[in-house]
């Protein structure tokens, strides 16, 4: 039995989403996997093999390692640590998660269990990894010991553990990655919309070398002093007719603007706006899916709707930038 918890794009609304106003997300064909089996020896064994990385914990030692992350937490509340701080490990995240779920729900696991995790999502590139970890290994456990869990006690719980990687978790990613499909909305209304069909592909320019905290701080003025909050509330709601009404002009064509308006706020490198207006000048549309960048010339993911995929293949070559088909995820955690 194996778990599967989706990743995530926003299609529009990146950044003013977290200032009020609306977005689209969609659950995409990336995923964090878990299987769980019985270990012989009364321990866990955390087997993540992207991160090349193996470990055994005892549950006395689990409960230790949430107790001393919580305190960090606590000092970064207080404005003594900074996030990065807080999880120093990306190993410690999915031990994190395993533990709130196991504390909070009173579970006594009554054997040895070994956690192997394996994920094709993209890390620090705005693709919601750390939610579909989170999801993947706290379902995976209730499974295992065959324990049901609402999904809202789900959503409440990965919450908690989101939190310790993000500071303060808008717990959309956790939503994307439950739900699956598409939805529209912001802070707790969101609604279900159709999976665009339109031909997609995710390009990967890097890992930006600029936070998403950083980046959130330093466009938060541009949202406070003029009208660009509105105008991307604008453009994701004309994108989310669009959607509705099943038009691929609308949505090239918003696509498009939500990328202009990107870059207002200086979040697009000059080198990936090249490549966008490479793109563009080929008929189709990009932009950005995640926090993008405030310096370097990496800025995370790129969305690219192109009928042409020729000569889109040459162009990611000649920038050396990874590429793959991308298709909507209708179903969000779910079993295999």
């Amino acid at each position: 039995m194996k778990v599967y918890a989706p990743g995530k794009i926003i299609l529009s609304g990146e950044h003013a989403v977290v200032h009020g106003q609306p977005a689209l997300a969609m659950a995409v064909n990336r995923y964090a996997t878990v299987t769980v089996t019985r270990e012989l020896l009364p321990q866990i064994l955390f087997d993540l093999s992207d991160i090349a990385h193996h470990s055994r914990l005892s549950f006395h030692s689990l409960k230790n390692l949430k107790a001393r992350i919580k305190r960090k937490y606590h000092k970064f509340i207080r404005g003594e640590y900074s996030i990065r701080e807080v999880l120093q490990k990306p190993f410690e995240l999915a031990q994190f998660a395993l533990s709130v779920f196991a504390d909070s729900l009173s579970i006594t696991i009554p054997h040895g269990v070994k956690i192997h995790l394996k994920s094709n999502i993209p890390i620090g590139c705005g693709m919601g990894s750390s939610a579909a970890t989170i999801l993947s290994v706290m379902q995976a456990i209730a499974m295992h010991l065959k324990i049901p869990v609402s999904a809202e006690t789900l959503f409440a719980l990965a919450l908690e553990a989101e939190n310790m990687q993000h500071g303060y978790s808008s717990g959309l990613d956790l939503r994307v990655a439950l739900q699956g499909g598409c939805l529209y909305g912001r802070g707790e209304s969101w609604q279900p919309r159709a999976v665009p069909t339109l031909p997609m592909y995710l390009v990967n320019t890097g890992i930006p070398q600029s936070s998403t905290g950083q980046c959130v701080t330093e466009v938060a003025s541009f949202f406070k002093s003029s009208s660009l909050g509105t105008a991307f509330a604008d453009v994701t709601q004309a994108m989310d007719i669009g959607l509705q009404q099943r038009s691929g002009q609308v949505i090239r064509d918003t696509i498009q603007a939500n990328h202009r308006l990107l870059i207002q706020i200086g979040v697009v490198p000059d080198r990936v706006q090249q490549f966008i207006t490479a793109i563009e000048v080929l008929g189709g549309a990009a932009k950005i899916c995640g926090a993008g960048a405030i310096f370097g010339d990496q800025a995370g993911v790129v969305l690219v709707l192109l009928e042409d995929d020729t000569v889109f293949f040459n162009l990611c070559q000649r920038y050396g930038y990874a590429y793959s088909p991308l298709m909507g995820e209708s179903r969000g955690v779910h079993v295999v």
